[in-house]
């Protein structure tokens, strides 16, 4: 597995790469944004390590441009504990959040939990999956049931909801639902997916003002709860 490793701090770059190598990963470092994006373009990574507040070009931005080719896993990192700022990171496409100071054994802990996540996101679907609130997809026919009643879903629907069922507990942004239905070439509003959860739940809720299976994770996004009741 390749990491490429962006920190303006030698320190963390050193400390950090070190304990990543023991542990069997290849890393890659840069010192800045510019640099960072120029390397990423330029070679296959497996997932990124960002520092927020980088020279040239901030760890925000860096994210922002990776996101429009590429789904690789990032994992910010941050000497700042607001909670605007972790909700921006996340919501721009980033996959984990760790504030400064850390434990490198915890950086590696995240890399390893994270790669596990993705890779599972990346397996292929199982033809028909039922989850304890009710719900089963049917990924052969594209067919949805909630207590084995069908129900009628468009396709954008289905696939919202199958990409949210697919990693249970997952917070998915808005920004990363519309990549995942309209790819990275949507100039649109991300808004859109608000009015698509909306139309999912009154199809699959018990009551859809108080939803218990797509639920709202407030400033970031949505999750899917495998075992409420529907």
């Amino acid at each position: 597995m390749r990491i490429l490793l962006v920190d303006d701090e030698k320190k963390i770059i050193t400390v950090l790469k070190a304990y990543l190598q023991q542990e069997g990963f290849q890393v890659s470092t840069a010192i800045n944004g510019l640099i960072a994006l120029t390397m990423f373009k330029e070679n296959p990574f497996d997932l990124l390590i960002l520092d927020l507040m980088l020279p040239g070009m901030s760890g925000t931005e860096i994210c922002s441009e990776i996101r429009k080719i590429s789904s690789v896993p990032i994992i910010m990192l941050t000497a700042k504990v607001e909670e605007e700022d972790r909700i921006r990171g996340l919501s721009i496409g980033a996959d984990d959040y760790i504030t400064k100071p850390f434990s490198p054994r915890e950086v590696v802990a995240r890399v390893r939990a994270v790669l596990r996540r993705t890779n599972n996101e990346t397996a292929p679907l199982a033809d028909v999956v039922s989850y304890d609130n009710g719900i089963t997809i049917d990924n052969i026919q594209h067919v949805i049931r909630r207590h084995d009643q069908e129900v009628s879903l468009t396709p954008t629907e289905f696939k919202i909801l199958g990409a949210l069922a697919k990693s249970p507990g997952r917070v998915y942004s808005r920004g990363q639902l519309v990549e995942i239905v309209q790819g990275h070439d949507f100039e649109g509003d991300d808004r859109v997916i608000d009015a698509h959860i909306k139309k999912i739940r009154q199809k699959i809720e018990s009551i859809p003002s108080d939803p218990q299976i797509i639920l709202t994770v407030f400033g970031i996004g949505y999750k899917f709860n495998p075992s409420a009741g529907g």
